[in-house]
């Protein structure tokens, strides 16, 4: 059974990790000068981590000697600088936490800056085609697995390549055949965590997904959830909840199960690296070859060699799942942007309301066709009424004039020239519009009539507001235009949402206006006031209505009537009674 939510994700190729990790850095590059500062600080604090072993088995040679050879004075020098080098290796460490923590919260906020502005460059064909639960995934929780990453696990890598480095070299130089016992456990565990990885990351990236596609649906279940109510729907939503839930549970376990499995074996391995390093260590001893403090300082670097080993492969889980991320947020960084204004674009001012579609033929995919060749004319001032059946394709003449889309074939043009030629700011500016669909943000009253008008009075916004009879409803409030709306207008209703919106299109003077369904959520008697308002503000301005209750289009200059993206007639409403065509249908259905 079909259900909300069963939208289609499209599937975008994976990125090469390295690649990413290249455009994870160039963020951190932003602040290199800082950075580097704790990376020689982080190098530092190794150098002591190296120093501490070296001072302890020199401390260890000097107490080995025997009774009355004991020089004591060395014995503790070597073991104050031993505790100077790990105290001082410490201090500087936990500098560095501090300092890359900040990095990485600067980080988080030029990315999610860069993100957001993406997101207000993209084209509305991207929303009509993603969650916007995922997408939020992708702002919030991604970029938040790309920065812990980055704040800890970059630093953490780096110093754990010198500390690896300079332990094998303190080794080398201790004793050259006691690195020959690690000779198999190191490549054992370079080869297990190379061939681990291969396995793993693909899996991170399911994982990624699986939890973009359970944020999109609780998102979407969350705004649905008096439709979910009334149609007693609660337990088949709750049961696709589990199914994406279990599959999101599911891709975690498979990726973090696997994963987690790394640090103890190669932490297996380097433990039998150990003991080999003891059994040749002892044979070394007995042959009179190295000396009890060469064999406990080998022992400590092999300690200090093989810890960062098993830390890399215990970080590797988050890696991936900082590259898995990190793809999910570039993916939404390289999507195509919304057609850019063409070189040259004029600035469109004053418009004059002249509007005419030539031909036009549109198609929200490519192998569907919803507008065929459609043509109609608007002169300045005239009244455009476009009706018809649900699908017609009446909503998508709007998107069309107002460059949400282009068409395929055909052009629209205003004031005589092709809307392409125009910027699209200043062409979306020359319209007003009021959707069906209303939109109302957090804030007060005032900012939400005002929100097209920069520097609007109150005197202004309050004549708008009486224009759209919703000023007596506002005054009854306790702060008046001060108060609060909520979250998508979740303390007002309906209706009240929809008057502001037109109190909004009103006090943004244009020469062109849109109007689609613009009253659908208001009463009656409420319609007819608000008609009556409306023609006041239609007077010198195009207007283009889309309307599914014909008696508010009576005395529209032009009626479009649309069948199948096709305009099948059109007309004044006399003409088109008089020829008892499709409108002559439409009107008597809904007066039968």
């Amino acid at each position: 059974m079909p259900g909300p939510g069963d939208r289609g994700r499209e599937k975008q190729k994976p990125k090469n990790p390295r690649k990413t990790l290249r455009r994870l850095l160039r963020y951190m590059f932003r602040y290199i000068f800082i950075v580097l500062i704790l990376l020689i600080c982080a190098f530092t604090s190794n150098i002591g981590n190296l120093l501490g072993p070296d001072f302890a088995g020199k401390a260890i040679t000097e107490a080995s000697k025997g009774a009355g050879d004991v020089d004591l004075t060395r014995v503790i020098h070597y073991g104050l600088l031993m505790l100077l080098a790990y105290v001082g290796s410490n201090i500087l460490s936990f500098c560095v936490n501090i300092g890359m923590m900040r990095v990485g919260r600067y980080v988080a906020r030029n990315m999610r800056q860069d993100v957001f502005n993406k997101l207000m460059e993209l084209p509305v064909s991207y929303f009509d085609k993603h969650f916007a639960g995922d997408i939020i995934s992708r702002v919030s929780y991604d970029i938040d697995v790309v920065c812990t990453s980055l704040s800890s696990d970059v630093v953490q890598i780096l110093t754990s390549i010198v500390t690896v480095v300079g332990s094998f070299t303190m080794m080398c130089f201790i004793s050259a055949p006691l690195v020959l016992c690690m000779a198999f456990t190191i490549p054992a565990s370079v080869l297990f965590t190379r061939y681990m990885s291969k396995k793993t990351r693909p899996l991170y990236r399911v994982r990624s997904l699986a939890y973009g596609e359970m944020n999109g649906f609780a998102e979407e279940m969350f705004t649905g959830q008096k439709t979910i109510l009334s149609y007693a729907h609660e337990d088949y939503v709750c049961e696709r909840f589990e199914e994406i839930n279990k599959n999101a549970a599911e891709a975690y376990r498979d990726a973090d199960g696997l994963g987690m499995t790394m640090g103890p074996t190669v932490g297996l391995i380097n433990n039998i690296g150990l003991s080999a390093i003891g059994l040749g260590g002892a044979l070394l001893y007995m042959n009179g070859i190295v000396g009890l403090g060469q064999i406990s300082s080998f022992i400590l670097y092999s300690r200090k060699f093989s810890g960062p080993i098993n830390e890399i492969s215990n970080i590797v889980n988050e890696i991936f799942s900082a590259l898995a991320a990190a793809e999910r947020v570039f993916q939404l960084l390289d999507e195509v942007e919304e057609v850019k204004d063409k070189e040259g674009a004029i600035t469109l001012n004053e418009a004059k309301g002249f509007v005419e579609a030539r031909d036009v033929k549109f198609g929200y995919l490519k192998n569907k066709t919803i507008i065929n060749d459609f043509s109609m004319k608007a002169d300045p001032g005239e009244t455009i009424a476009i009706v018809g059946h649900t699908g017609a394709g009446k909503t998508t003449m709007i998107n069309l004039l107002m460059r949400f889309y282009d068409p395929q074939n055909g052009c629209i043009l205003v004031d005589e020239k092709d809307s392409k030629l125009y910027t699209m700011e200043s062409l979306r500016k020359s319209y007003s519009m009021v959707l069906q669909d209303t939109w109302v943000f957090n804030g007060t009253i005032f900012d939400n009539i005002a929100y097209g008008k920069e520097n609007a009075t109150i005197e202004e916004v309050t004549e708008a507001a009486k224009a759209a009879h919703i000023h007596n409803y506002i005054m009854r409030l306790p702060k008046g235009y001060n108060t609060v709306i909520g979250e998508d207008g979740g303390n007002i209703s309906k209706g009240q949402k929809q008057l502001i919106t037109i109190a909004r299109a009103m006090l943004y003077d244009t020469s062109m206006l849109i109007l689609d369904e613009a009253t659908s959520n208001v009463d009656t008697a409420t319609e007819r006031k608000v008609q009556a308002a409306m023609r006041n503000l239609m007077v010198g301005k195009t207007c283009f209505i889309i309307a599914h209750r014909l008696s508010t289009i009576r005395n529209a200059d032009n009626i479009l009537v649309m069948e199948h993206g096709d305009v099948v007639e059109q007309g004044n409403h006399e003409s088109l009674m008089e020829r008892k065509g499709v409108y002559y249908k439409l009107y008597a259905s809904q007066f039968e």
